[in-house]
């Protein structure tokens, strides 16, 4: 498959860098097709009116960002909405200092649809829904030019927007977007940048947006997570299928030094997981990635809040080698010797399609690279894909620019030190390998 320069050179970049990237993840997602599958079964859930709240776990570097940006594909081209955010110290679920506000704002200026998939959709998705309903007005036989048009259009938002009034900051939610439809229709970018502004919670006080837009409440700390519901019903109205939420990095909750702080948090995370099991968000998904210290620690992680552990520690039953992938969290299985071998195989075609070479690696250097990878000592247990990827990208260079040397003499034994014995891995012996 040929894949343009501008988006293979964006992939062999950052994954060289140790960066997931944000577009042609579908030309190397090998793999996680038990996790794809579950979690694209609570999407169809929440398209026909229902919610979900699942976290991804897994170490670092194990492919869990991967898989949340593949998703993110999977999703928008399903028809929903996505919007995403790293934690960190300045974006949290709450704070004492705006850090929730942060987040929420991140989240709206990562907007992304199917049509605009890196971010910033809001503006266009304001535009594509009044563009429709005016279209609808016209095709019943509406006059644009008649002085009763700018009524009926209104008239028509409000009974579109009607279920919105029915929560929490519903009213000054659509009084926005009517602010925002006076500004498209007059021409007055001033108007429609204010309502944007708004919804993008970038009013400092309530005293601005009450001067700018008449309205008496600003999206805040306390209450970002009630105009993300709004949010979604918004987009459902406009004809998405909903809306998905995806926030990574929940090792920065358990960083957090106060151990209150870091208890609000949780109390709001278990908030929004109430909310989805218990059906009061419709059309609304959550997915959240941490690794398994910031889950499952007694001390710190989300198990440190009781009403969480409860609900979200295994059972029973389940064990590390029987997994239920229908649970809410989702623990990522190491990729198997197949699935390596096959994304080597695509990055070293990327590779060679973006700096306009033949390539010379063949399947046995690629099965020699793997199985010298995992005869490193302690491999077997912390070797993630994103260092062989890493170490395989950087072969690739070295292949490329010395193309008199073979990929053996490239990595060198010293780069190397085998658990086993001191001889190179058998080519011919890859007997752990079912090709």
């Amino acid at each position: 498959m040929t894949v343009p320069k501008r988006i293979a050179s964006n992939l062999i970049n950052a994954l060289k860098g140790g960066v997931v990237p944000r577009t042609g993840l579908g030309y190397i997602a090998v793999g996680r097709t038990a996790e794809i599958n579950a979690l694209l079964h609570d999407v169809e859930i929440a398209e026909q009116g229902g919610a979900f709240f699942s976290f991804v776990v897994g170490r670092y570097g194990s492919g869990k960002s991967f898989l949340l940006q593949t998703m993110r594909s999977y999703v928008m081209d399903k028809g929903f909405v996505v919007v995403d955010a790293d934690l960190s110290p300045e974006r949290r679920l709450m704070g004492s200092k705006g850090q929730g506000l942060a987040t929420y704002r991140e989240l709206m200026r990562n907007m992304s649809v199917k049509t605009k998939p890196d971010g910033g959709a809001l503006q266009l998705i304001l535009d594509k829904w009044l563009t429709g309903l005016r279209a609808e007005l016209i095709a019943e036989g509406g006059d644009p030019d008649s002085i009763t048009f700018d009524v009926d259009m209104k008239r028509r938002m409000r009974l579109k927007t009607a279920p919105l009034c029915e929560l929490v900051h519903g009213y000054d939610f659509e009084k926005v977007l009517t602010e925002y439809y006076d500004g498209f229709m007059l021409g007055m970018e001033h108007k429609t940048a204010a309502a944007v502004r708004w919804l993008r919670g970038e009013y400092a006080n309530k005293t601005e947006a009450r001067q700018e837009l008449s309205v008496n409440s600003v999206i805040g700390d306390d209450n970002w997570y009630d105009y993300v519901k709004l949010m979604t019903a918004f987009l459902t109205s406009a004809g998405y299928k909903g809306l998905v939420l995806m926030i990574d990095e929940l090792v920065n909750i358990m960083k957090i030094p106060h151990s209150v702080t870091r208890q609000n948090n949780y109390e709001k995370m278990l908030t929004m997981y109430n909310d989805a099991l218990q059906g009061r968000t419709p059309h609304l998904g959550i997915i959240m990635g941490g690794t398994p210290q910031a889950v499952e620690d007694p001390r710190r992680g989300v198990f440190s809040y009781e009403a969480l552990r409860s609900r979200l520690e295994r059972g029973r039953f389940a064990t590390d080698d029987t997994h239920d992938m229908l649970a809410p969290i989702i623990k990522l299985q190491p990729l198997t010797y197949e699935e390596l071998t096959v994304l080597t195989e695509k990055l070293t075609d990327i590779h060679a399609g973006l700096y306009g070479y033949e390539s010379r690696i063949t399947l046995q250097d690629r099965i020699y690279f793997i199985k010298a990878e995992f005869s490193r000592v302690g491999a077997d247990k912390n070797i993630t894909p994103r260092e062989m990827i890493r170490d395989f990208i950087e072969l690739l260079n070295m292949a490329y620019q010395n193309p008199e040397r073979s990929l053996p003499e490239l990595m060198g034994d010293e780069g190397f030190a085998f658990s086993e014995s001191d001889e190179k891995p058998d080519i011919d012996g890859f007997e752990d390998f079912d090709l």
